[in-house]
C-alpha cells in the first residue's frame, strides 16, 4: 500500500464514530410495516468488527425476525455498556474484556450472541503489535520493558500482550502501556513516541504502508481461537422480553454466517458506515465471524484479568452466558 493511501486512512478513519448508524446512513430500519415490528436500537462501534450486523440489516434478517433495527454508533465499548444499562440501547457490541470487567463490577449484563473472533492464523489475523522497520524488537519476548500504545488501558490489547510476553518467558508486568486512539497510533509510532503500537485493521495496513511490521499477532497467538467481542443486553431485557432476545439471536446467527461466507460483502459494507477508502478495504485482513462463542477462550481471558490485576477476583463467565 502506498504512503498516500496510508495517510488517507490514518487521519480520517474512525471519525465516523461521531456519525451514527442512522436510517439514512446504512444502519437503520430494514423497512416494512414498522407498527408490526419491535423497535430495537443496538449500540455499535463503526469498525470492521460489526460488519455482520450491518449486512444482516441490509439482507432483511432482522425484519424477518420482527425487528425494526437501528444501529447507533458510539465512541467505543466503554460508551456502549452504559448505553445498554440506561435503556438507550436494547443491545450492544463490546469486547469481551470490557464485559467481564463490567460484570465483575456488578452490572447485570448478559451475552446473547457472538460478534467477532480471531482467525487463529498469525499470518492473516486482523490484529497486531506493530513496530518500525528498523526497530530491534523482533518478537513478543522483546516487548518486555517497552512502551506500547493501546486504545484502552486494562483491556483486551493489554491482556493478550501480557500473556504473549509471559508465554515467551518474559515478565508480563515489565511493560508500559499508554492509551492512544487507534487513528493516532501510526503517527505516534513513526515519530518514536512509542516503541510499539497495538492496532486492529485498517491500522495494521496503515502501519505496513509506512514501512512498519508486525512482531506479534496478539489475538491469534496467545489464546487459541479467541472470541474478541460479543453482543449483549441486560438481565432486565432478557427477563421482560425473552422472545425479542430469541429473535435478535436468530437474526445475528444468520448475519454472522452470511458475513463469514461472503468476504466481498464485508469489504463492501464497511464502506457504508466507516471512512475506509475503497482501495484500503480491498487490502485489509478480515476477522472471523463464527456463529458460536468460544467460551474456553473467554474463561482464559477472565483468568488472565485476575492474574494481571485488572479484576480482584475471576469474573463468573457462566453467569454472563445467555446464548442458549
Amino acid at each position: 500500500m502506498s504512503r498516500k493511501l496510508a495517510a488517507l486512512l490514518a487521519a480520517p478513519m474512525l471519525l465516523a464514530v461521531a456519525c451514527g448508524g442512522s436510517d439514512e446512513e446504512g444502519g437503520g430500519s430494514s423497512g416494512g410495516d414498522s407498527t408490526e415490528l419491535d423497535q430495537v436500537t443496538v449500540g455499535v462501534i463503526p469498525i470492521l468488527d460489526v460488519a455482520p450486523i450491518y449486512l444482516g440489516d441490509e439482507q432483511g434478517f432482522f425484519e424477518e425476525q420482527g425487528i425494526d433495527l437501528t444501529l447507533e454508533a458510539a465512541q467505543g465499548g466503554a460508551a456502549v455498556v452504559p448505553g445498554v444499562m440506561s435503556g438507550q440501547f436494547q443491545f450492544g457490541f463490546s469486547n469481551i474484556t470490557s464485559l467481564l470487567l463490567a460484570a465483575q463490577e456488578g452490572l447485570p449484563l448478559q451475552i446473547v450472541a457472538n460478534g467477532v473472533a480471531s482467525t487463529g492464523d498469525p499470518e492473516t489475523d486482523f490484529s497486531g503489535v506493530m513496530v518500525q522497520a528498523d526497530s530491534p524488537i523482533q518478537s513478543a519476548a522483546d516487548l518486555q520493558g517497552q512502551t506500547i500504545s493501546v486504545n484502552n488501558l486494562k483491556n483486551i490489547g493489554e491482556v493478550t500482550i501480557r500473556k504473549a510476553i509471559e508465554d515467551a518467558g518474559g515478565d508480563p508486568t515489565d511493560v508500559e502501556f499508554v492509551e492512544l486512539p487507534f487513528p493516532d497510533m501510526p503517527a505516534a509510532l513513526e515519530a518514536g513516541d512509542v516503541d510499539a503500537a497495538w492496532v486492529v485493521e485498517p491500522f495494521v495496513t496503515v502501519i505496513k504502508g509506512q514501512g512498519g511490521r508486525s512482531v506479534l499477532a496478539n489475538f491469534a497467538e496467545p489464546i487459541p481461537d479467541l472470541t474478541v467481542a460479543t453482543y449483549f443486553t441486560t438481565e432486565q431485557v432478557l427477563q421482560e422480553d425473552p422472545e425479542l432476545v430469541d429473535n435478535f439471536q436468530a437474526a445475528m446467527q444468520e448475519s454472522l454466517a452470511y458475513a463469514n461466507d461472503n468476504p466481498d460483502e464485508v469489504r463492501r459494507i464497511i464502506l457504508t458506515y466507516t471512512q475506509v477508502p475503497e482501495a484500503a478495504a480491498a487490502e485489509i485482513a478480515l476477522p472471523s465471524f463464527p456463529e458460536e462463542i468460544n467460551w474456553d477462550s473467554v474463561t482464559t481471558v477472565a483468568e488472565l484479568m485476575q492474574e494481571f490485576g485488572i479484576t480482584e477476583e475471576q469474573a463468573d463467565v457462566d453467569a454472563l452466558d445467555a446464548t442458549d
